[in-house]
């Protein structure tokens, strides 16, 4: 049964569009169009495939501000943010259209022969990406996976399609193999389902809830199909007395707050030596109630709404009255608002404290000593990224080396870059994305043994 998604502009509740749903037989259709295209491609001459995916940068680049223009409306994202995110996908396409020619195998030394490793491309590939970030995280499955010879069919969310079929008409404006790089808007569980299932998938890219990972996962090991998941954080900002505090302030707000806390990175629990605790909050409180929250589309806005009413119920959830805390503030009437806010007096256990809230709340928890906050990071069952400040070097080294995730940062918050490799530790995934390794997770190794013996 057809349908139609409603795409709602977060901060208005507007519909901006309505996109026809992908059904499991369409998805069929899309599966046998997109093996044959690959086949074409895989036997392209890289320098031509490395030539294709730059003339894709290029042809997103021209179309930079109106993706940004797009990502503002359908996901409520900031225009400063919603332009990094356009970038990012163009700057992917770039570096994965350079590792095309370098996709390499190994000449193993052996006795009576040559023995060599080749890498081929997996097939066709389902790329299931998330709302929160629609564009970026779309082509961090895509770019590589076609950079490496494969097709792809990316099934954006529900709630933010618009951009990834914008991005479908810009490949083929670029020149890239018709059906070789699809679409497939619909309901997770019809066209999500439909592509996690069928067995002309090889290899499922997903990102969302770790709830949601652990069911892909299940159902591609029934055909012992690839997975690469990105899943939730509840990432420690770990603060010690040693550190520059005014510089940790300053950087805490947006660590959690942008894109609306809408980020599995998002540095929820602020974790602070108990000797500088209360000198923390001081500073922090004026530093969270100063955050501009409001129209997206405005160059001066550094938080927007968050993606749904579903969503906004779940953080409000988390946030009860007789919770004591930081406070900014938001718009009222249409629009998916909630205000900046920093918890205290939590237990460590506390809902807010330990699950993932998606949303602009964070937690402040004391610590008392290095093992106490070690301790208290590796406490939840996320481990995807974190911060650390000190200016002890050491102490950076020892915090870094204990803390049971994949990305962090020292005297910073910065998480991802697309030529450092990004994923988590325990229940925040598997798998690793971006970087330099980032084709060969869509590829199979073949061994050859040539016997000069004969």
């Amino acid at each position: 049964m057809s349908y139609e998604l409603q795409v709602l502009n977060p901060a208005t509740e507007e519909v901006v569009a309505s996109v026809p749903a992908t059904t499991a037989a369409e998805v069929d259709a899309a599966v046998a169009r997109a093996a044959k295209a690959q086949q074409g491609w895989a036997a392209a001459a890289p320098a031509d495939r490395a030539r294709l995916l730059r003339r894709f940068a290029v042809v997103v680049d021209e179309h930079l501000e109106e993706l940004a223009r797009l990502e503002v409306r359908e996901a409520g994202h900031t225009i400063g943010n919603a332009r990094w995110e356009a970038g990012n996908v163009r700057d992917l396409l770039d570096f994965a259209a350079g590792g095309v020619e370098r996709l390499s195998g190994r000449q193993i030394p052996v006795a009576g022969g040559l023995d060599i490793t080749i890498l081929e491309p997996l097939g066709v590939i389902g790329v299931i990406a998330p709302w929160n970030f629609p564009m970026p995280i779309a082509a961090w499955g895509t770019a590589p996976a076609l950079a490496a010879g494969n097709a792809v069919l990316l099934k954006p969310a529900e709630t933010t399609p618009l951009t990834a079929l914008r991005l479908a008409e810009l490949a083929l404006e670029a020149g890239l193999p018709q059906d070789l790089f699809q679409v497939l808007p619909g309901a997770g569980d019809v066209a999500g389902s439909a592509l996690v299932e069928h067995p002309g998938v090889a290899k499922i890219v997903f990102t969302g809830s770790t709830r949601v990972g652990k069911s892909i996962m299940a159902r591609c090991a029934e055909r012992v199909k690839r997975v690469t998941l990105e899943l939730g954080g509840k990432s420690p900002n770990i603060v010690f007395a040693d550190s520059d505090i005014e510089a940790a302030v300053a950087a805490t707000p947006m660590s959690f707050l942008d894109n609306s806390g809408q980020d599995c990175c998002a540095r929820t629990r602020i974790l602070v030596q108990r000797s500088v605790y209360d000198r923390f909050l001081q500073l922090l409180a004026p530093a969270i109630e100063s955050v501009v929250v409001g129209d997206p589309g405005d160059e001066k806005t550094q938080m927007g709404p968050l993606i749904s009413r579903v969503q906004l119920d779940r953080v409000r959830s988390y946030v009860t009255d007789e919770l004591q805390g930081i406070r900014g503030t938001a718009p009222e009437g249409p629009g998916f608002w909630f205000p900046p806010t920093v918890l205290t007096g939590l237990a460590p256990d506390a809902p807010a404290a330990c699950e993932e809230v998606f949303g602009p709340v964070a937690v402040v928890l004391p610590f008392e000593d290095e093992a106490d906050a070690i301790r208290l990071a590796n406490s939840t069952e996320y481990g995807l990224s974190g911060s650390i400040w000190t200016r002890d070097i050491g102490r950076a080294i020892r915090v870094s080396r204990a803390v049971t995730a994949g990305n962090l940062s020292v005297n910073s918050h910065s998480s991802v870059r697309y030529w450092t490799p990004f994923g988590g530790y325990k229940q925040s995934g598997l798998g690793r994305e971006l970087g330099p390794d980032a084709l060969t997770a869509f590829t199979e190794t073949k061994n050859v043994f040539i016997s000069t013996e004969a």
